[in-house]
């Protein structure tokens, strides 16, 4: 009996050791799900949807106008906005039906092109952190909604912004909340998600902060930030801000700023990045010390907008850009790079955004708003079912969000829900 304890007791340990490393490394509840790929863990879903689509749970049209998703926590939804003067961002809960629970205004809108609000929020607790067009970075209870403190990135840290402004979405973890304001001072600072204080700041690139929302990764033990500004994609030391490796190695010249909406996807020591504009994709292999790369692939083919992608069973899939209002699907192999598919979607439907759960991909046209279902095969793209968004205004740029079995989509000042299990 001795014996058999001290052999549960062993395995219980080494259970618990690889559930802890197991766990995401960031706040679980903000950009593009659980581990910022875009990857949703839900099971049991609908493997087809009835003519029209799925069940329609409710709508609400108060959201105010933003490109950014929803996140869901303890039975409350969270979303970011715009008030309806489009003067200022707006942070709104809403019950899971849809009913809000309160509205407060927290900073301002990018006053260029397209000024919507893109922040997503990052939670944890009952705090929300919210970066605002303008560059400014909030703390707010999600209790009351009451603002714990803010910073004003624009003067403290002497913002440098590209053509449409701050983009990215807050990365918290360990305490520290991330933001890429770039300049001639610093290219990124680590604030104390508790006070706001600054942690760390990086060495400056020279360079505009672009609108990637930086991924967290855990190369061999070691935890480093991905992220990009106008020039380069690198490595930042976790711990200390120190910026580890750049890569700047395009491969072709292009007339203006390289722009960079899209948070890499990292699996077993290698990297995959893609940009729009014809700018293509990379796919990087990190040496152990997450100090240099080497480049693995490049493919021309995918060169993602705006819609992010996703790796299901070694192949990734998205959509590329053709123009600002054309683009393909497609879909590429991880381990070589080859293009397997380069498809429109029927109906004139174009590129947009795509997520993925149950096996299956979720795909939102950003110029119909059409939402599909899609078989992830390599060999075409294959859609299941698809139904229509007509509520809202505006580029379909919201990435869908999928929570216990329901499909939120955000269009302009519209979020609606779906039953999609």
């Amino acid at each position: 009996m001795k014996t058999l304890y001290k052999n549960t007791t062993v395995l219980l340990v080494i259970f618990l050791l690889f559930s802890t490393t197991s766990l995401p490394a960031q706040t679980p509840y903000g950009w593009r799900g659980p581990e910022r790929n875009g990857i949703y863990s839900e099971t049991g879903l609908l493997k087809e949807w009835p003519v029209g689509g799925p069940e329609q749970l409710w709508e609400t049209l108060d959201a105010g106008k933003g490109y950014s998703s929803p996140v869901i926590v303890d039975g409350k939804i969270y979303l970011t906005g715009m008030n309806e003067d489009e003067t200022r961002e707006i942070f709104s809960a809403y019950t899971l039906k849809g009913e809000k629970i309160y509205e407060i205004t927290y900073g301002s809108p990018w006053k260029d092109t397209y000024p919507e609000t893109r922040t997503t929020p990052a939670i944890e607790g009952n705090k929300a952190y919210v970066i605002s067009g303008a560059g400014e970075i909030v703390c707010i209870n999600t209790d009351n909604g009451d603002i714990l403190w803010n910073i004003d990135g624009d003067v403290t840290f002497e913002r440098k912004t590209g053509t449409w402004g701050t983009s990215e979405c807050p990365l918290l973890f360990d305490n520290k909340l991330i933001y890429t304001p770039g300049g001639n001072q610093t290219m990124m600072v680590a604030l104390h998600a508790q006070t706001g204080e600054v942690i760390w700041k990086s060495p400056a690139l020279g360079e505009h902060g672009s609108y990637v929302s930086p991924l967290l990764i855990n190369h061999h033990g070691k935890k480093q930030i991905i992220a990009a500004g106008g020039e380069h994609v690198f490595g930042v030391n976790a711990e200390n801000g120190n910026i580890e490796w750049k890569f700047e190695d395009w491969g072709k010249e292009k007339k203006g700023e390289k722009i960079a909406p899209n948070t890499p996807i990292y699996k077993d020591g290698r990297l995959f990045f893609s940009f729009g504009y014809n700018m293509g994709s990379f796919q990087l292999q990190l040496n152990e010390e997450a100090t240099d790369y080497e480049v693995i692939w490049r493919n021309d083919d995918f060169d993602t907008h705006i819609g992010g992608y996703v790796l299901v069973d070694g192949i990734l899939y998205g959509s590329n850009w053709i123009n600002n209002t054309q683009g393909n699907w497609i879909a590429v192999d991880w381990e070589t790079g080859e293009t397997r598919y380069d498809m429109a979607w029927s109906g004139g439907k174009s590129k947009g955004s795509v997520i993925s759960a149950d096996g299956l991909l979720y795909c939102y046209d950003e110029r119909r708003g059409t939402v599909g279902l899609v078989n992830p095969t390599p060999e075409k793209f294959d859609v299941i079912s698809e139904f229509r968004i007509t509520q809202g205004e505006g580029p379909h740029w919201a990435h869908p969000v999928i929570d216990q079995g329901i499909l939120y989509i955000r269009h302009g000042n519209a979020l609606m829900a779906y039953r999609i299990k």
